[in-house]
């Protein structure tokens, strides 16, 4: 009678069954529909229309050292009025910079046109210099238009978008002087539109909304 030994086999069979790699783990498919940022233009296409430091950005101003504190310098892309990718900054709070950041991405991903945006030293701080050359701009510290107190940007906590197409009108006269105000120009701010709901969701008011004077370039949270 033969006898069959299995126990060699069993064991043979056992030792390569060890030696197989693990199958291949298997991943989930991305997400298609998760949101991806804006695309920016490739660094040497970009138009730099601001490049300072903070110490360069702030020089030539004496204020409180309390508000230079507690603010920052940032960059910002944004669509200029030729439609090319620019690069600018914002002196702004630095509590409020995030905001800030985050509304440039959007009006830069819906293509809403802002034709510079430059810290006011550039223009040796002088308001009516800066808003003649429709520059965008947050801090400077100095007094309310016609008033004696403060105004809101000389805390980095406003900011003036297009002044030429969203000029302040008060008592018939407009700021800067010549500008006119229409709500379907390029680069105009119009009531319920995209950049008005940029800045609303995230707390800021808008002067276009004033009952008396209306303030349509500025934008501030207090």
């Amino acid at each position: 009678m033969t006898i069959l030994r299995f126990a060699p086999l069993v064991a043979l069979i056992a030792l390569h069954a060890c030696d197989r790699p693990d199958p291949p783990a298997i991943r989930a498919a991305p997400d298609t529909n998760a949101a991806a940022p804006p695309p920016i233009a490739p660094e040497d296409t970009i138009v730099v229309d601001s490049d300072l430091t903070f110490e360069e950005a702030i020089a030539g101003l004496d204020f409180p050292e309390e508000i230079r504190e507690t603010l920052v310098l940032i960059d910002v892309t944004y669509r200029g009025f030729d439609d090319s990718t620019h690069r600018g900054q914002i002196l702004v709070r630095r509590d409020l910079a995030p905001d800030l950041e985050a509304i440039f991405a959007e009006l830069y991903e819906a293509r809403f046109p802002i034709e510079k945006v430059r810290p006011i030293v550039h223009y040796g701080w002088n308001d009516d210099a800066s808003m003649a050359d429709n520059n965008t701009t947050c801090f400077h510290y100095r007094r309310k238009t016609g008033g004696r107190t403060l105004s809101d940007h000389a805390y980095g906590r406003a900011i003036d978008v297009n002044p030429w197409q969203n000029p302040l009108v008060r008592r018939s006269r407009s700021y800067p002087a010549g500008a006119s105000y229409d709500p379907t120009a390029k680069g105009a701010i119009a009531r319920g539109s995209i950049v008005e709901e940029a800045f609303r969701k995230r707390g800021w008011r808008w002067g276009g909304r004033w009952r008396r004077s209306k303030d349509y370039q500025h934008f501030y949270k207090r």
